[in-house]
Parts: structure tokens; C-alpha cells; sequence
């Protein structure tokens, strides 16, 4: 099984940055596509972004509204979410995901990282 281990949250003032990073490994074939999720509490786990093997082609929430991006490194187990003019409403634990292709990781039945917790103050 692909294993999925997060870091980089933490607490940031609104209109600020982080960036966050997931580090998967097992099988390529099962990380070949890879995505971020939120979920507040009391709230339903939520689509964020996904991205493909070779990075070249991602999708977005409608809410991330060109403020955040996703992209891979070089080793291809490695992708990251680059937060930036985050609002309140962006407070969330953002677990990352895995799986073989887009539709695996967007229908929320890929893989799971504990996902780290991301605060936003006003």
C-alpha cells in the first residue's frame, strides 16, 4: 500500500502563505496521481487540487480562485501546496491523497495521509 506522510501546517495570519508537502511511497503505480483535500471540523472532507505523474496537469477547487498551487518535484513521489492569501475559511486539516489515476484521488476513495492542520487567524 502506498504510505502518505504530510508536513508544513501550521498557524498564519489571514492574507499570509504556507506551503505544504506529501512524501508518498510503495508502488509508482499507485501515486501516479496525487491531490490535497480539507476537512474543518463538523464539516465534509473537500476537493482542493489534484495533479498528474508528470505535473502537467492539475485541477482546482472553484474556492481556491488562483491562491493556491500544486506541483511535484522531481522525484515524483514528492507534491506540494502552495498556499497563499489564505482566508479564515481556509482553516482545516488538509490530508493528502494517492492513487493510480485523476479520478481515484477526486472521488476521495485513493489513498490518505493524517493530513496536517492548517490556521488561519483574523
Amino acid at each position: 500500500q502506498v504510505q502518505l506522510v504530510e508536513s508544513g501546517g501550521g498557524l498564519v495570519q489571514a492574507g499570509g502563505s504556507l506551503i505544504l508537502s506529501c512524501v508518498a511511497s510503495g508502488r509508482a503505480i499507485d501515486y501516479g496521481a496525487m491531490g490535497w483535500f480539507r476537512q474543518a471540523p463538523g464539516k465534509e472532507r473537500e476537493f482542493v487540487a489534484v495533479i498528474s505523474w508528470s505535473g502537467t496537469d492539475t485541477r482546482y477547487a472553484d474556492f481556491v480562485n488562483g491562491r493556491f498551487t500544486i506541483f511535484r518535484d522531481g522525484t515524483k513521489n514528492t507534491i506540494f501546496l502552495q498556499m497563499s492569501r489564505l482566508e479564515r475559511e481556509d482553516t482545516a486539516v488538509y490530508p493528502c491523497s494517492a492513487g493510480n489515476i485523476f479520478h481515484t484521488v477526486v472521488s476521495g476513495v485513493g489513498s490518505w495521509g493524517q493530513g496536517p492542520q492548517v490556521t488561519v487567524s483574523t
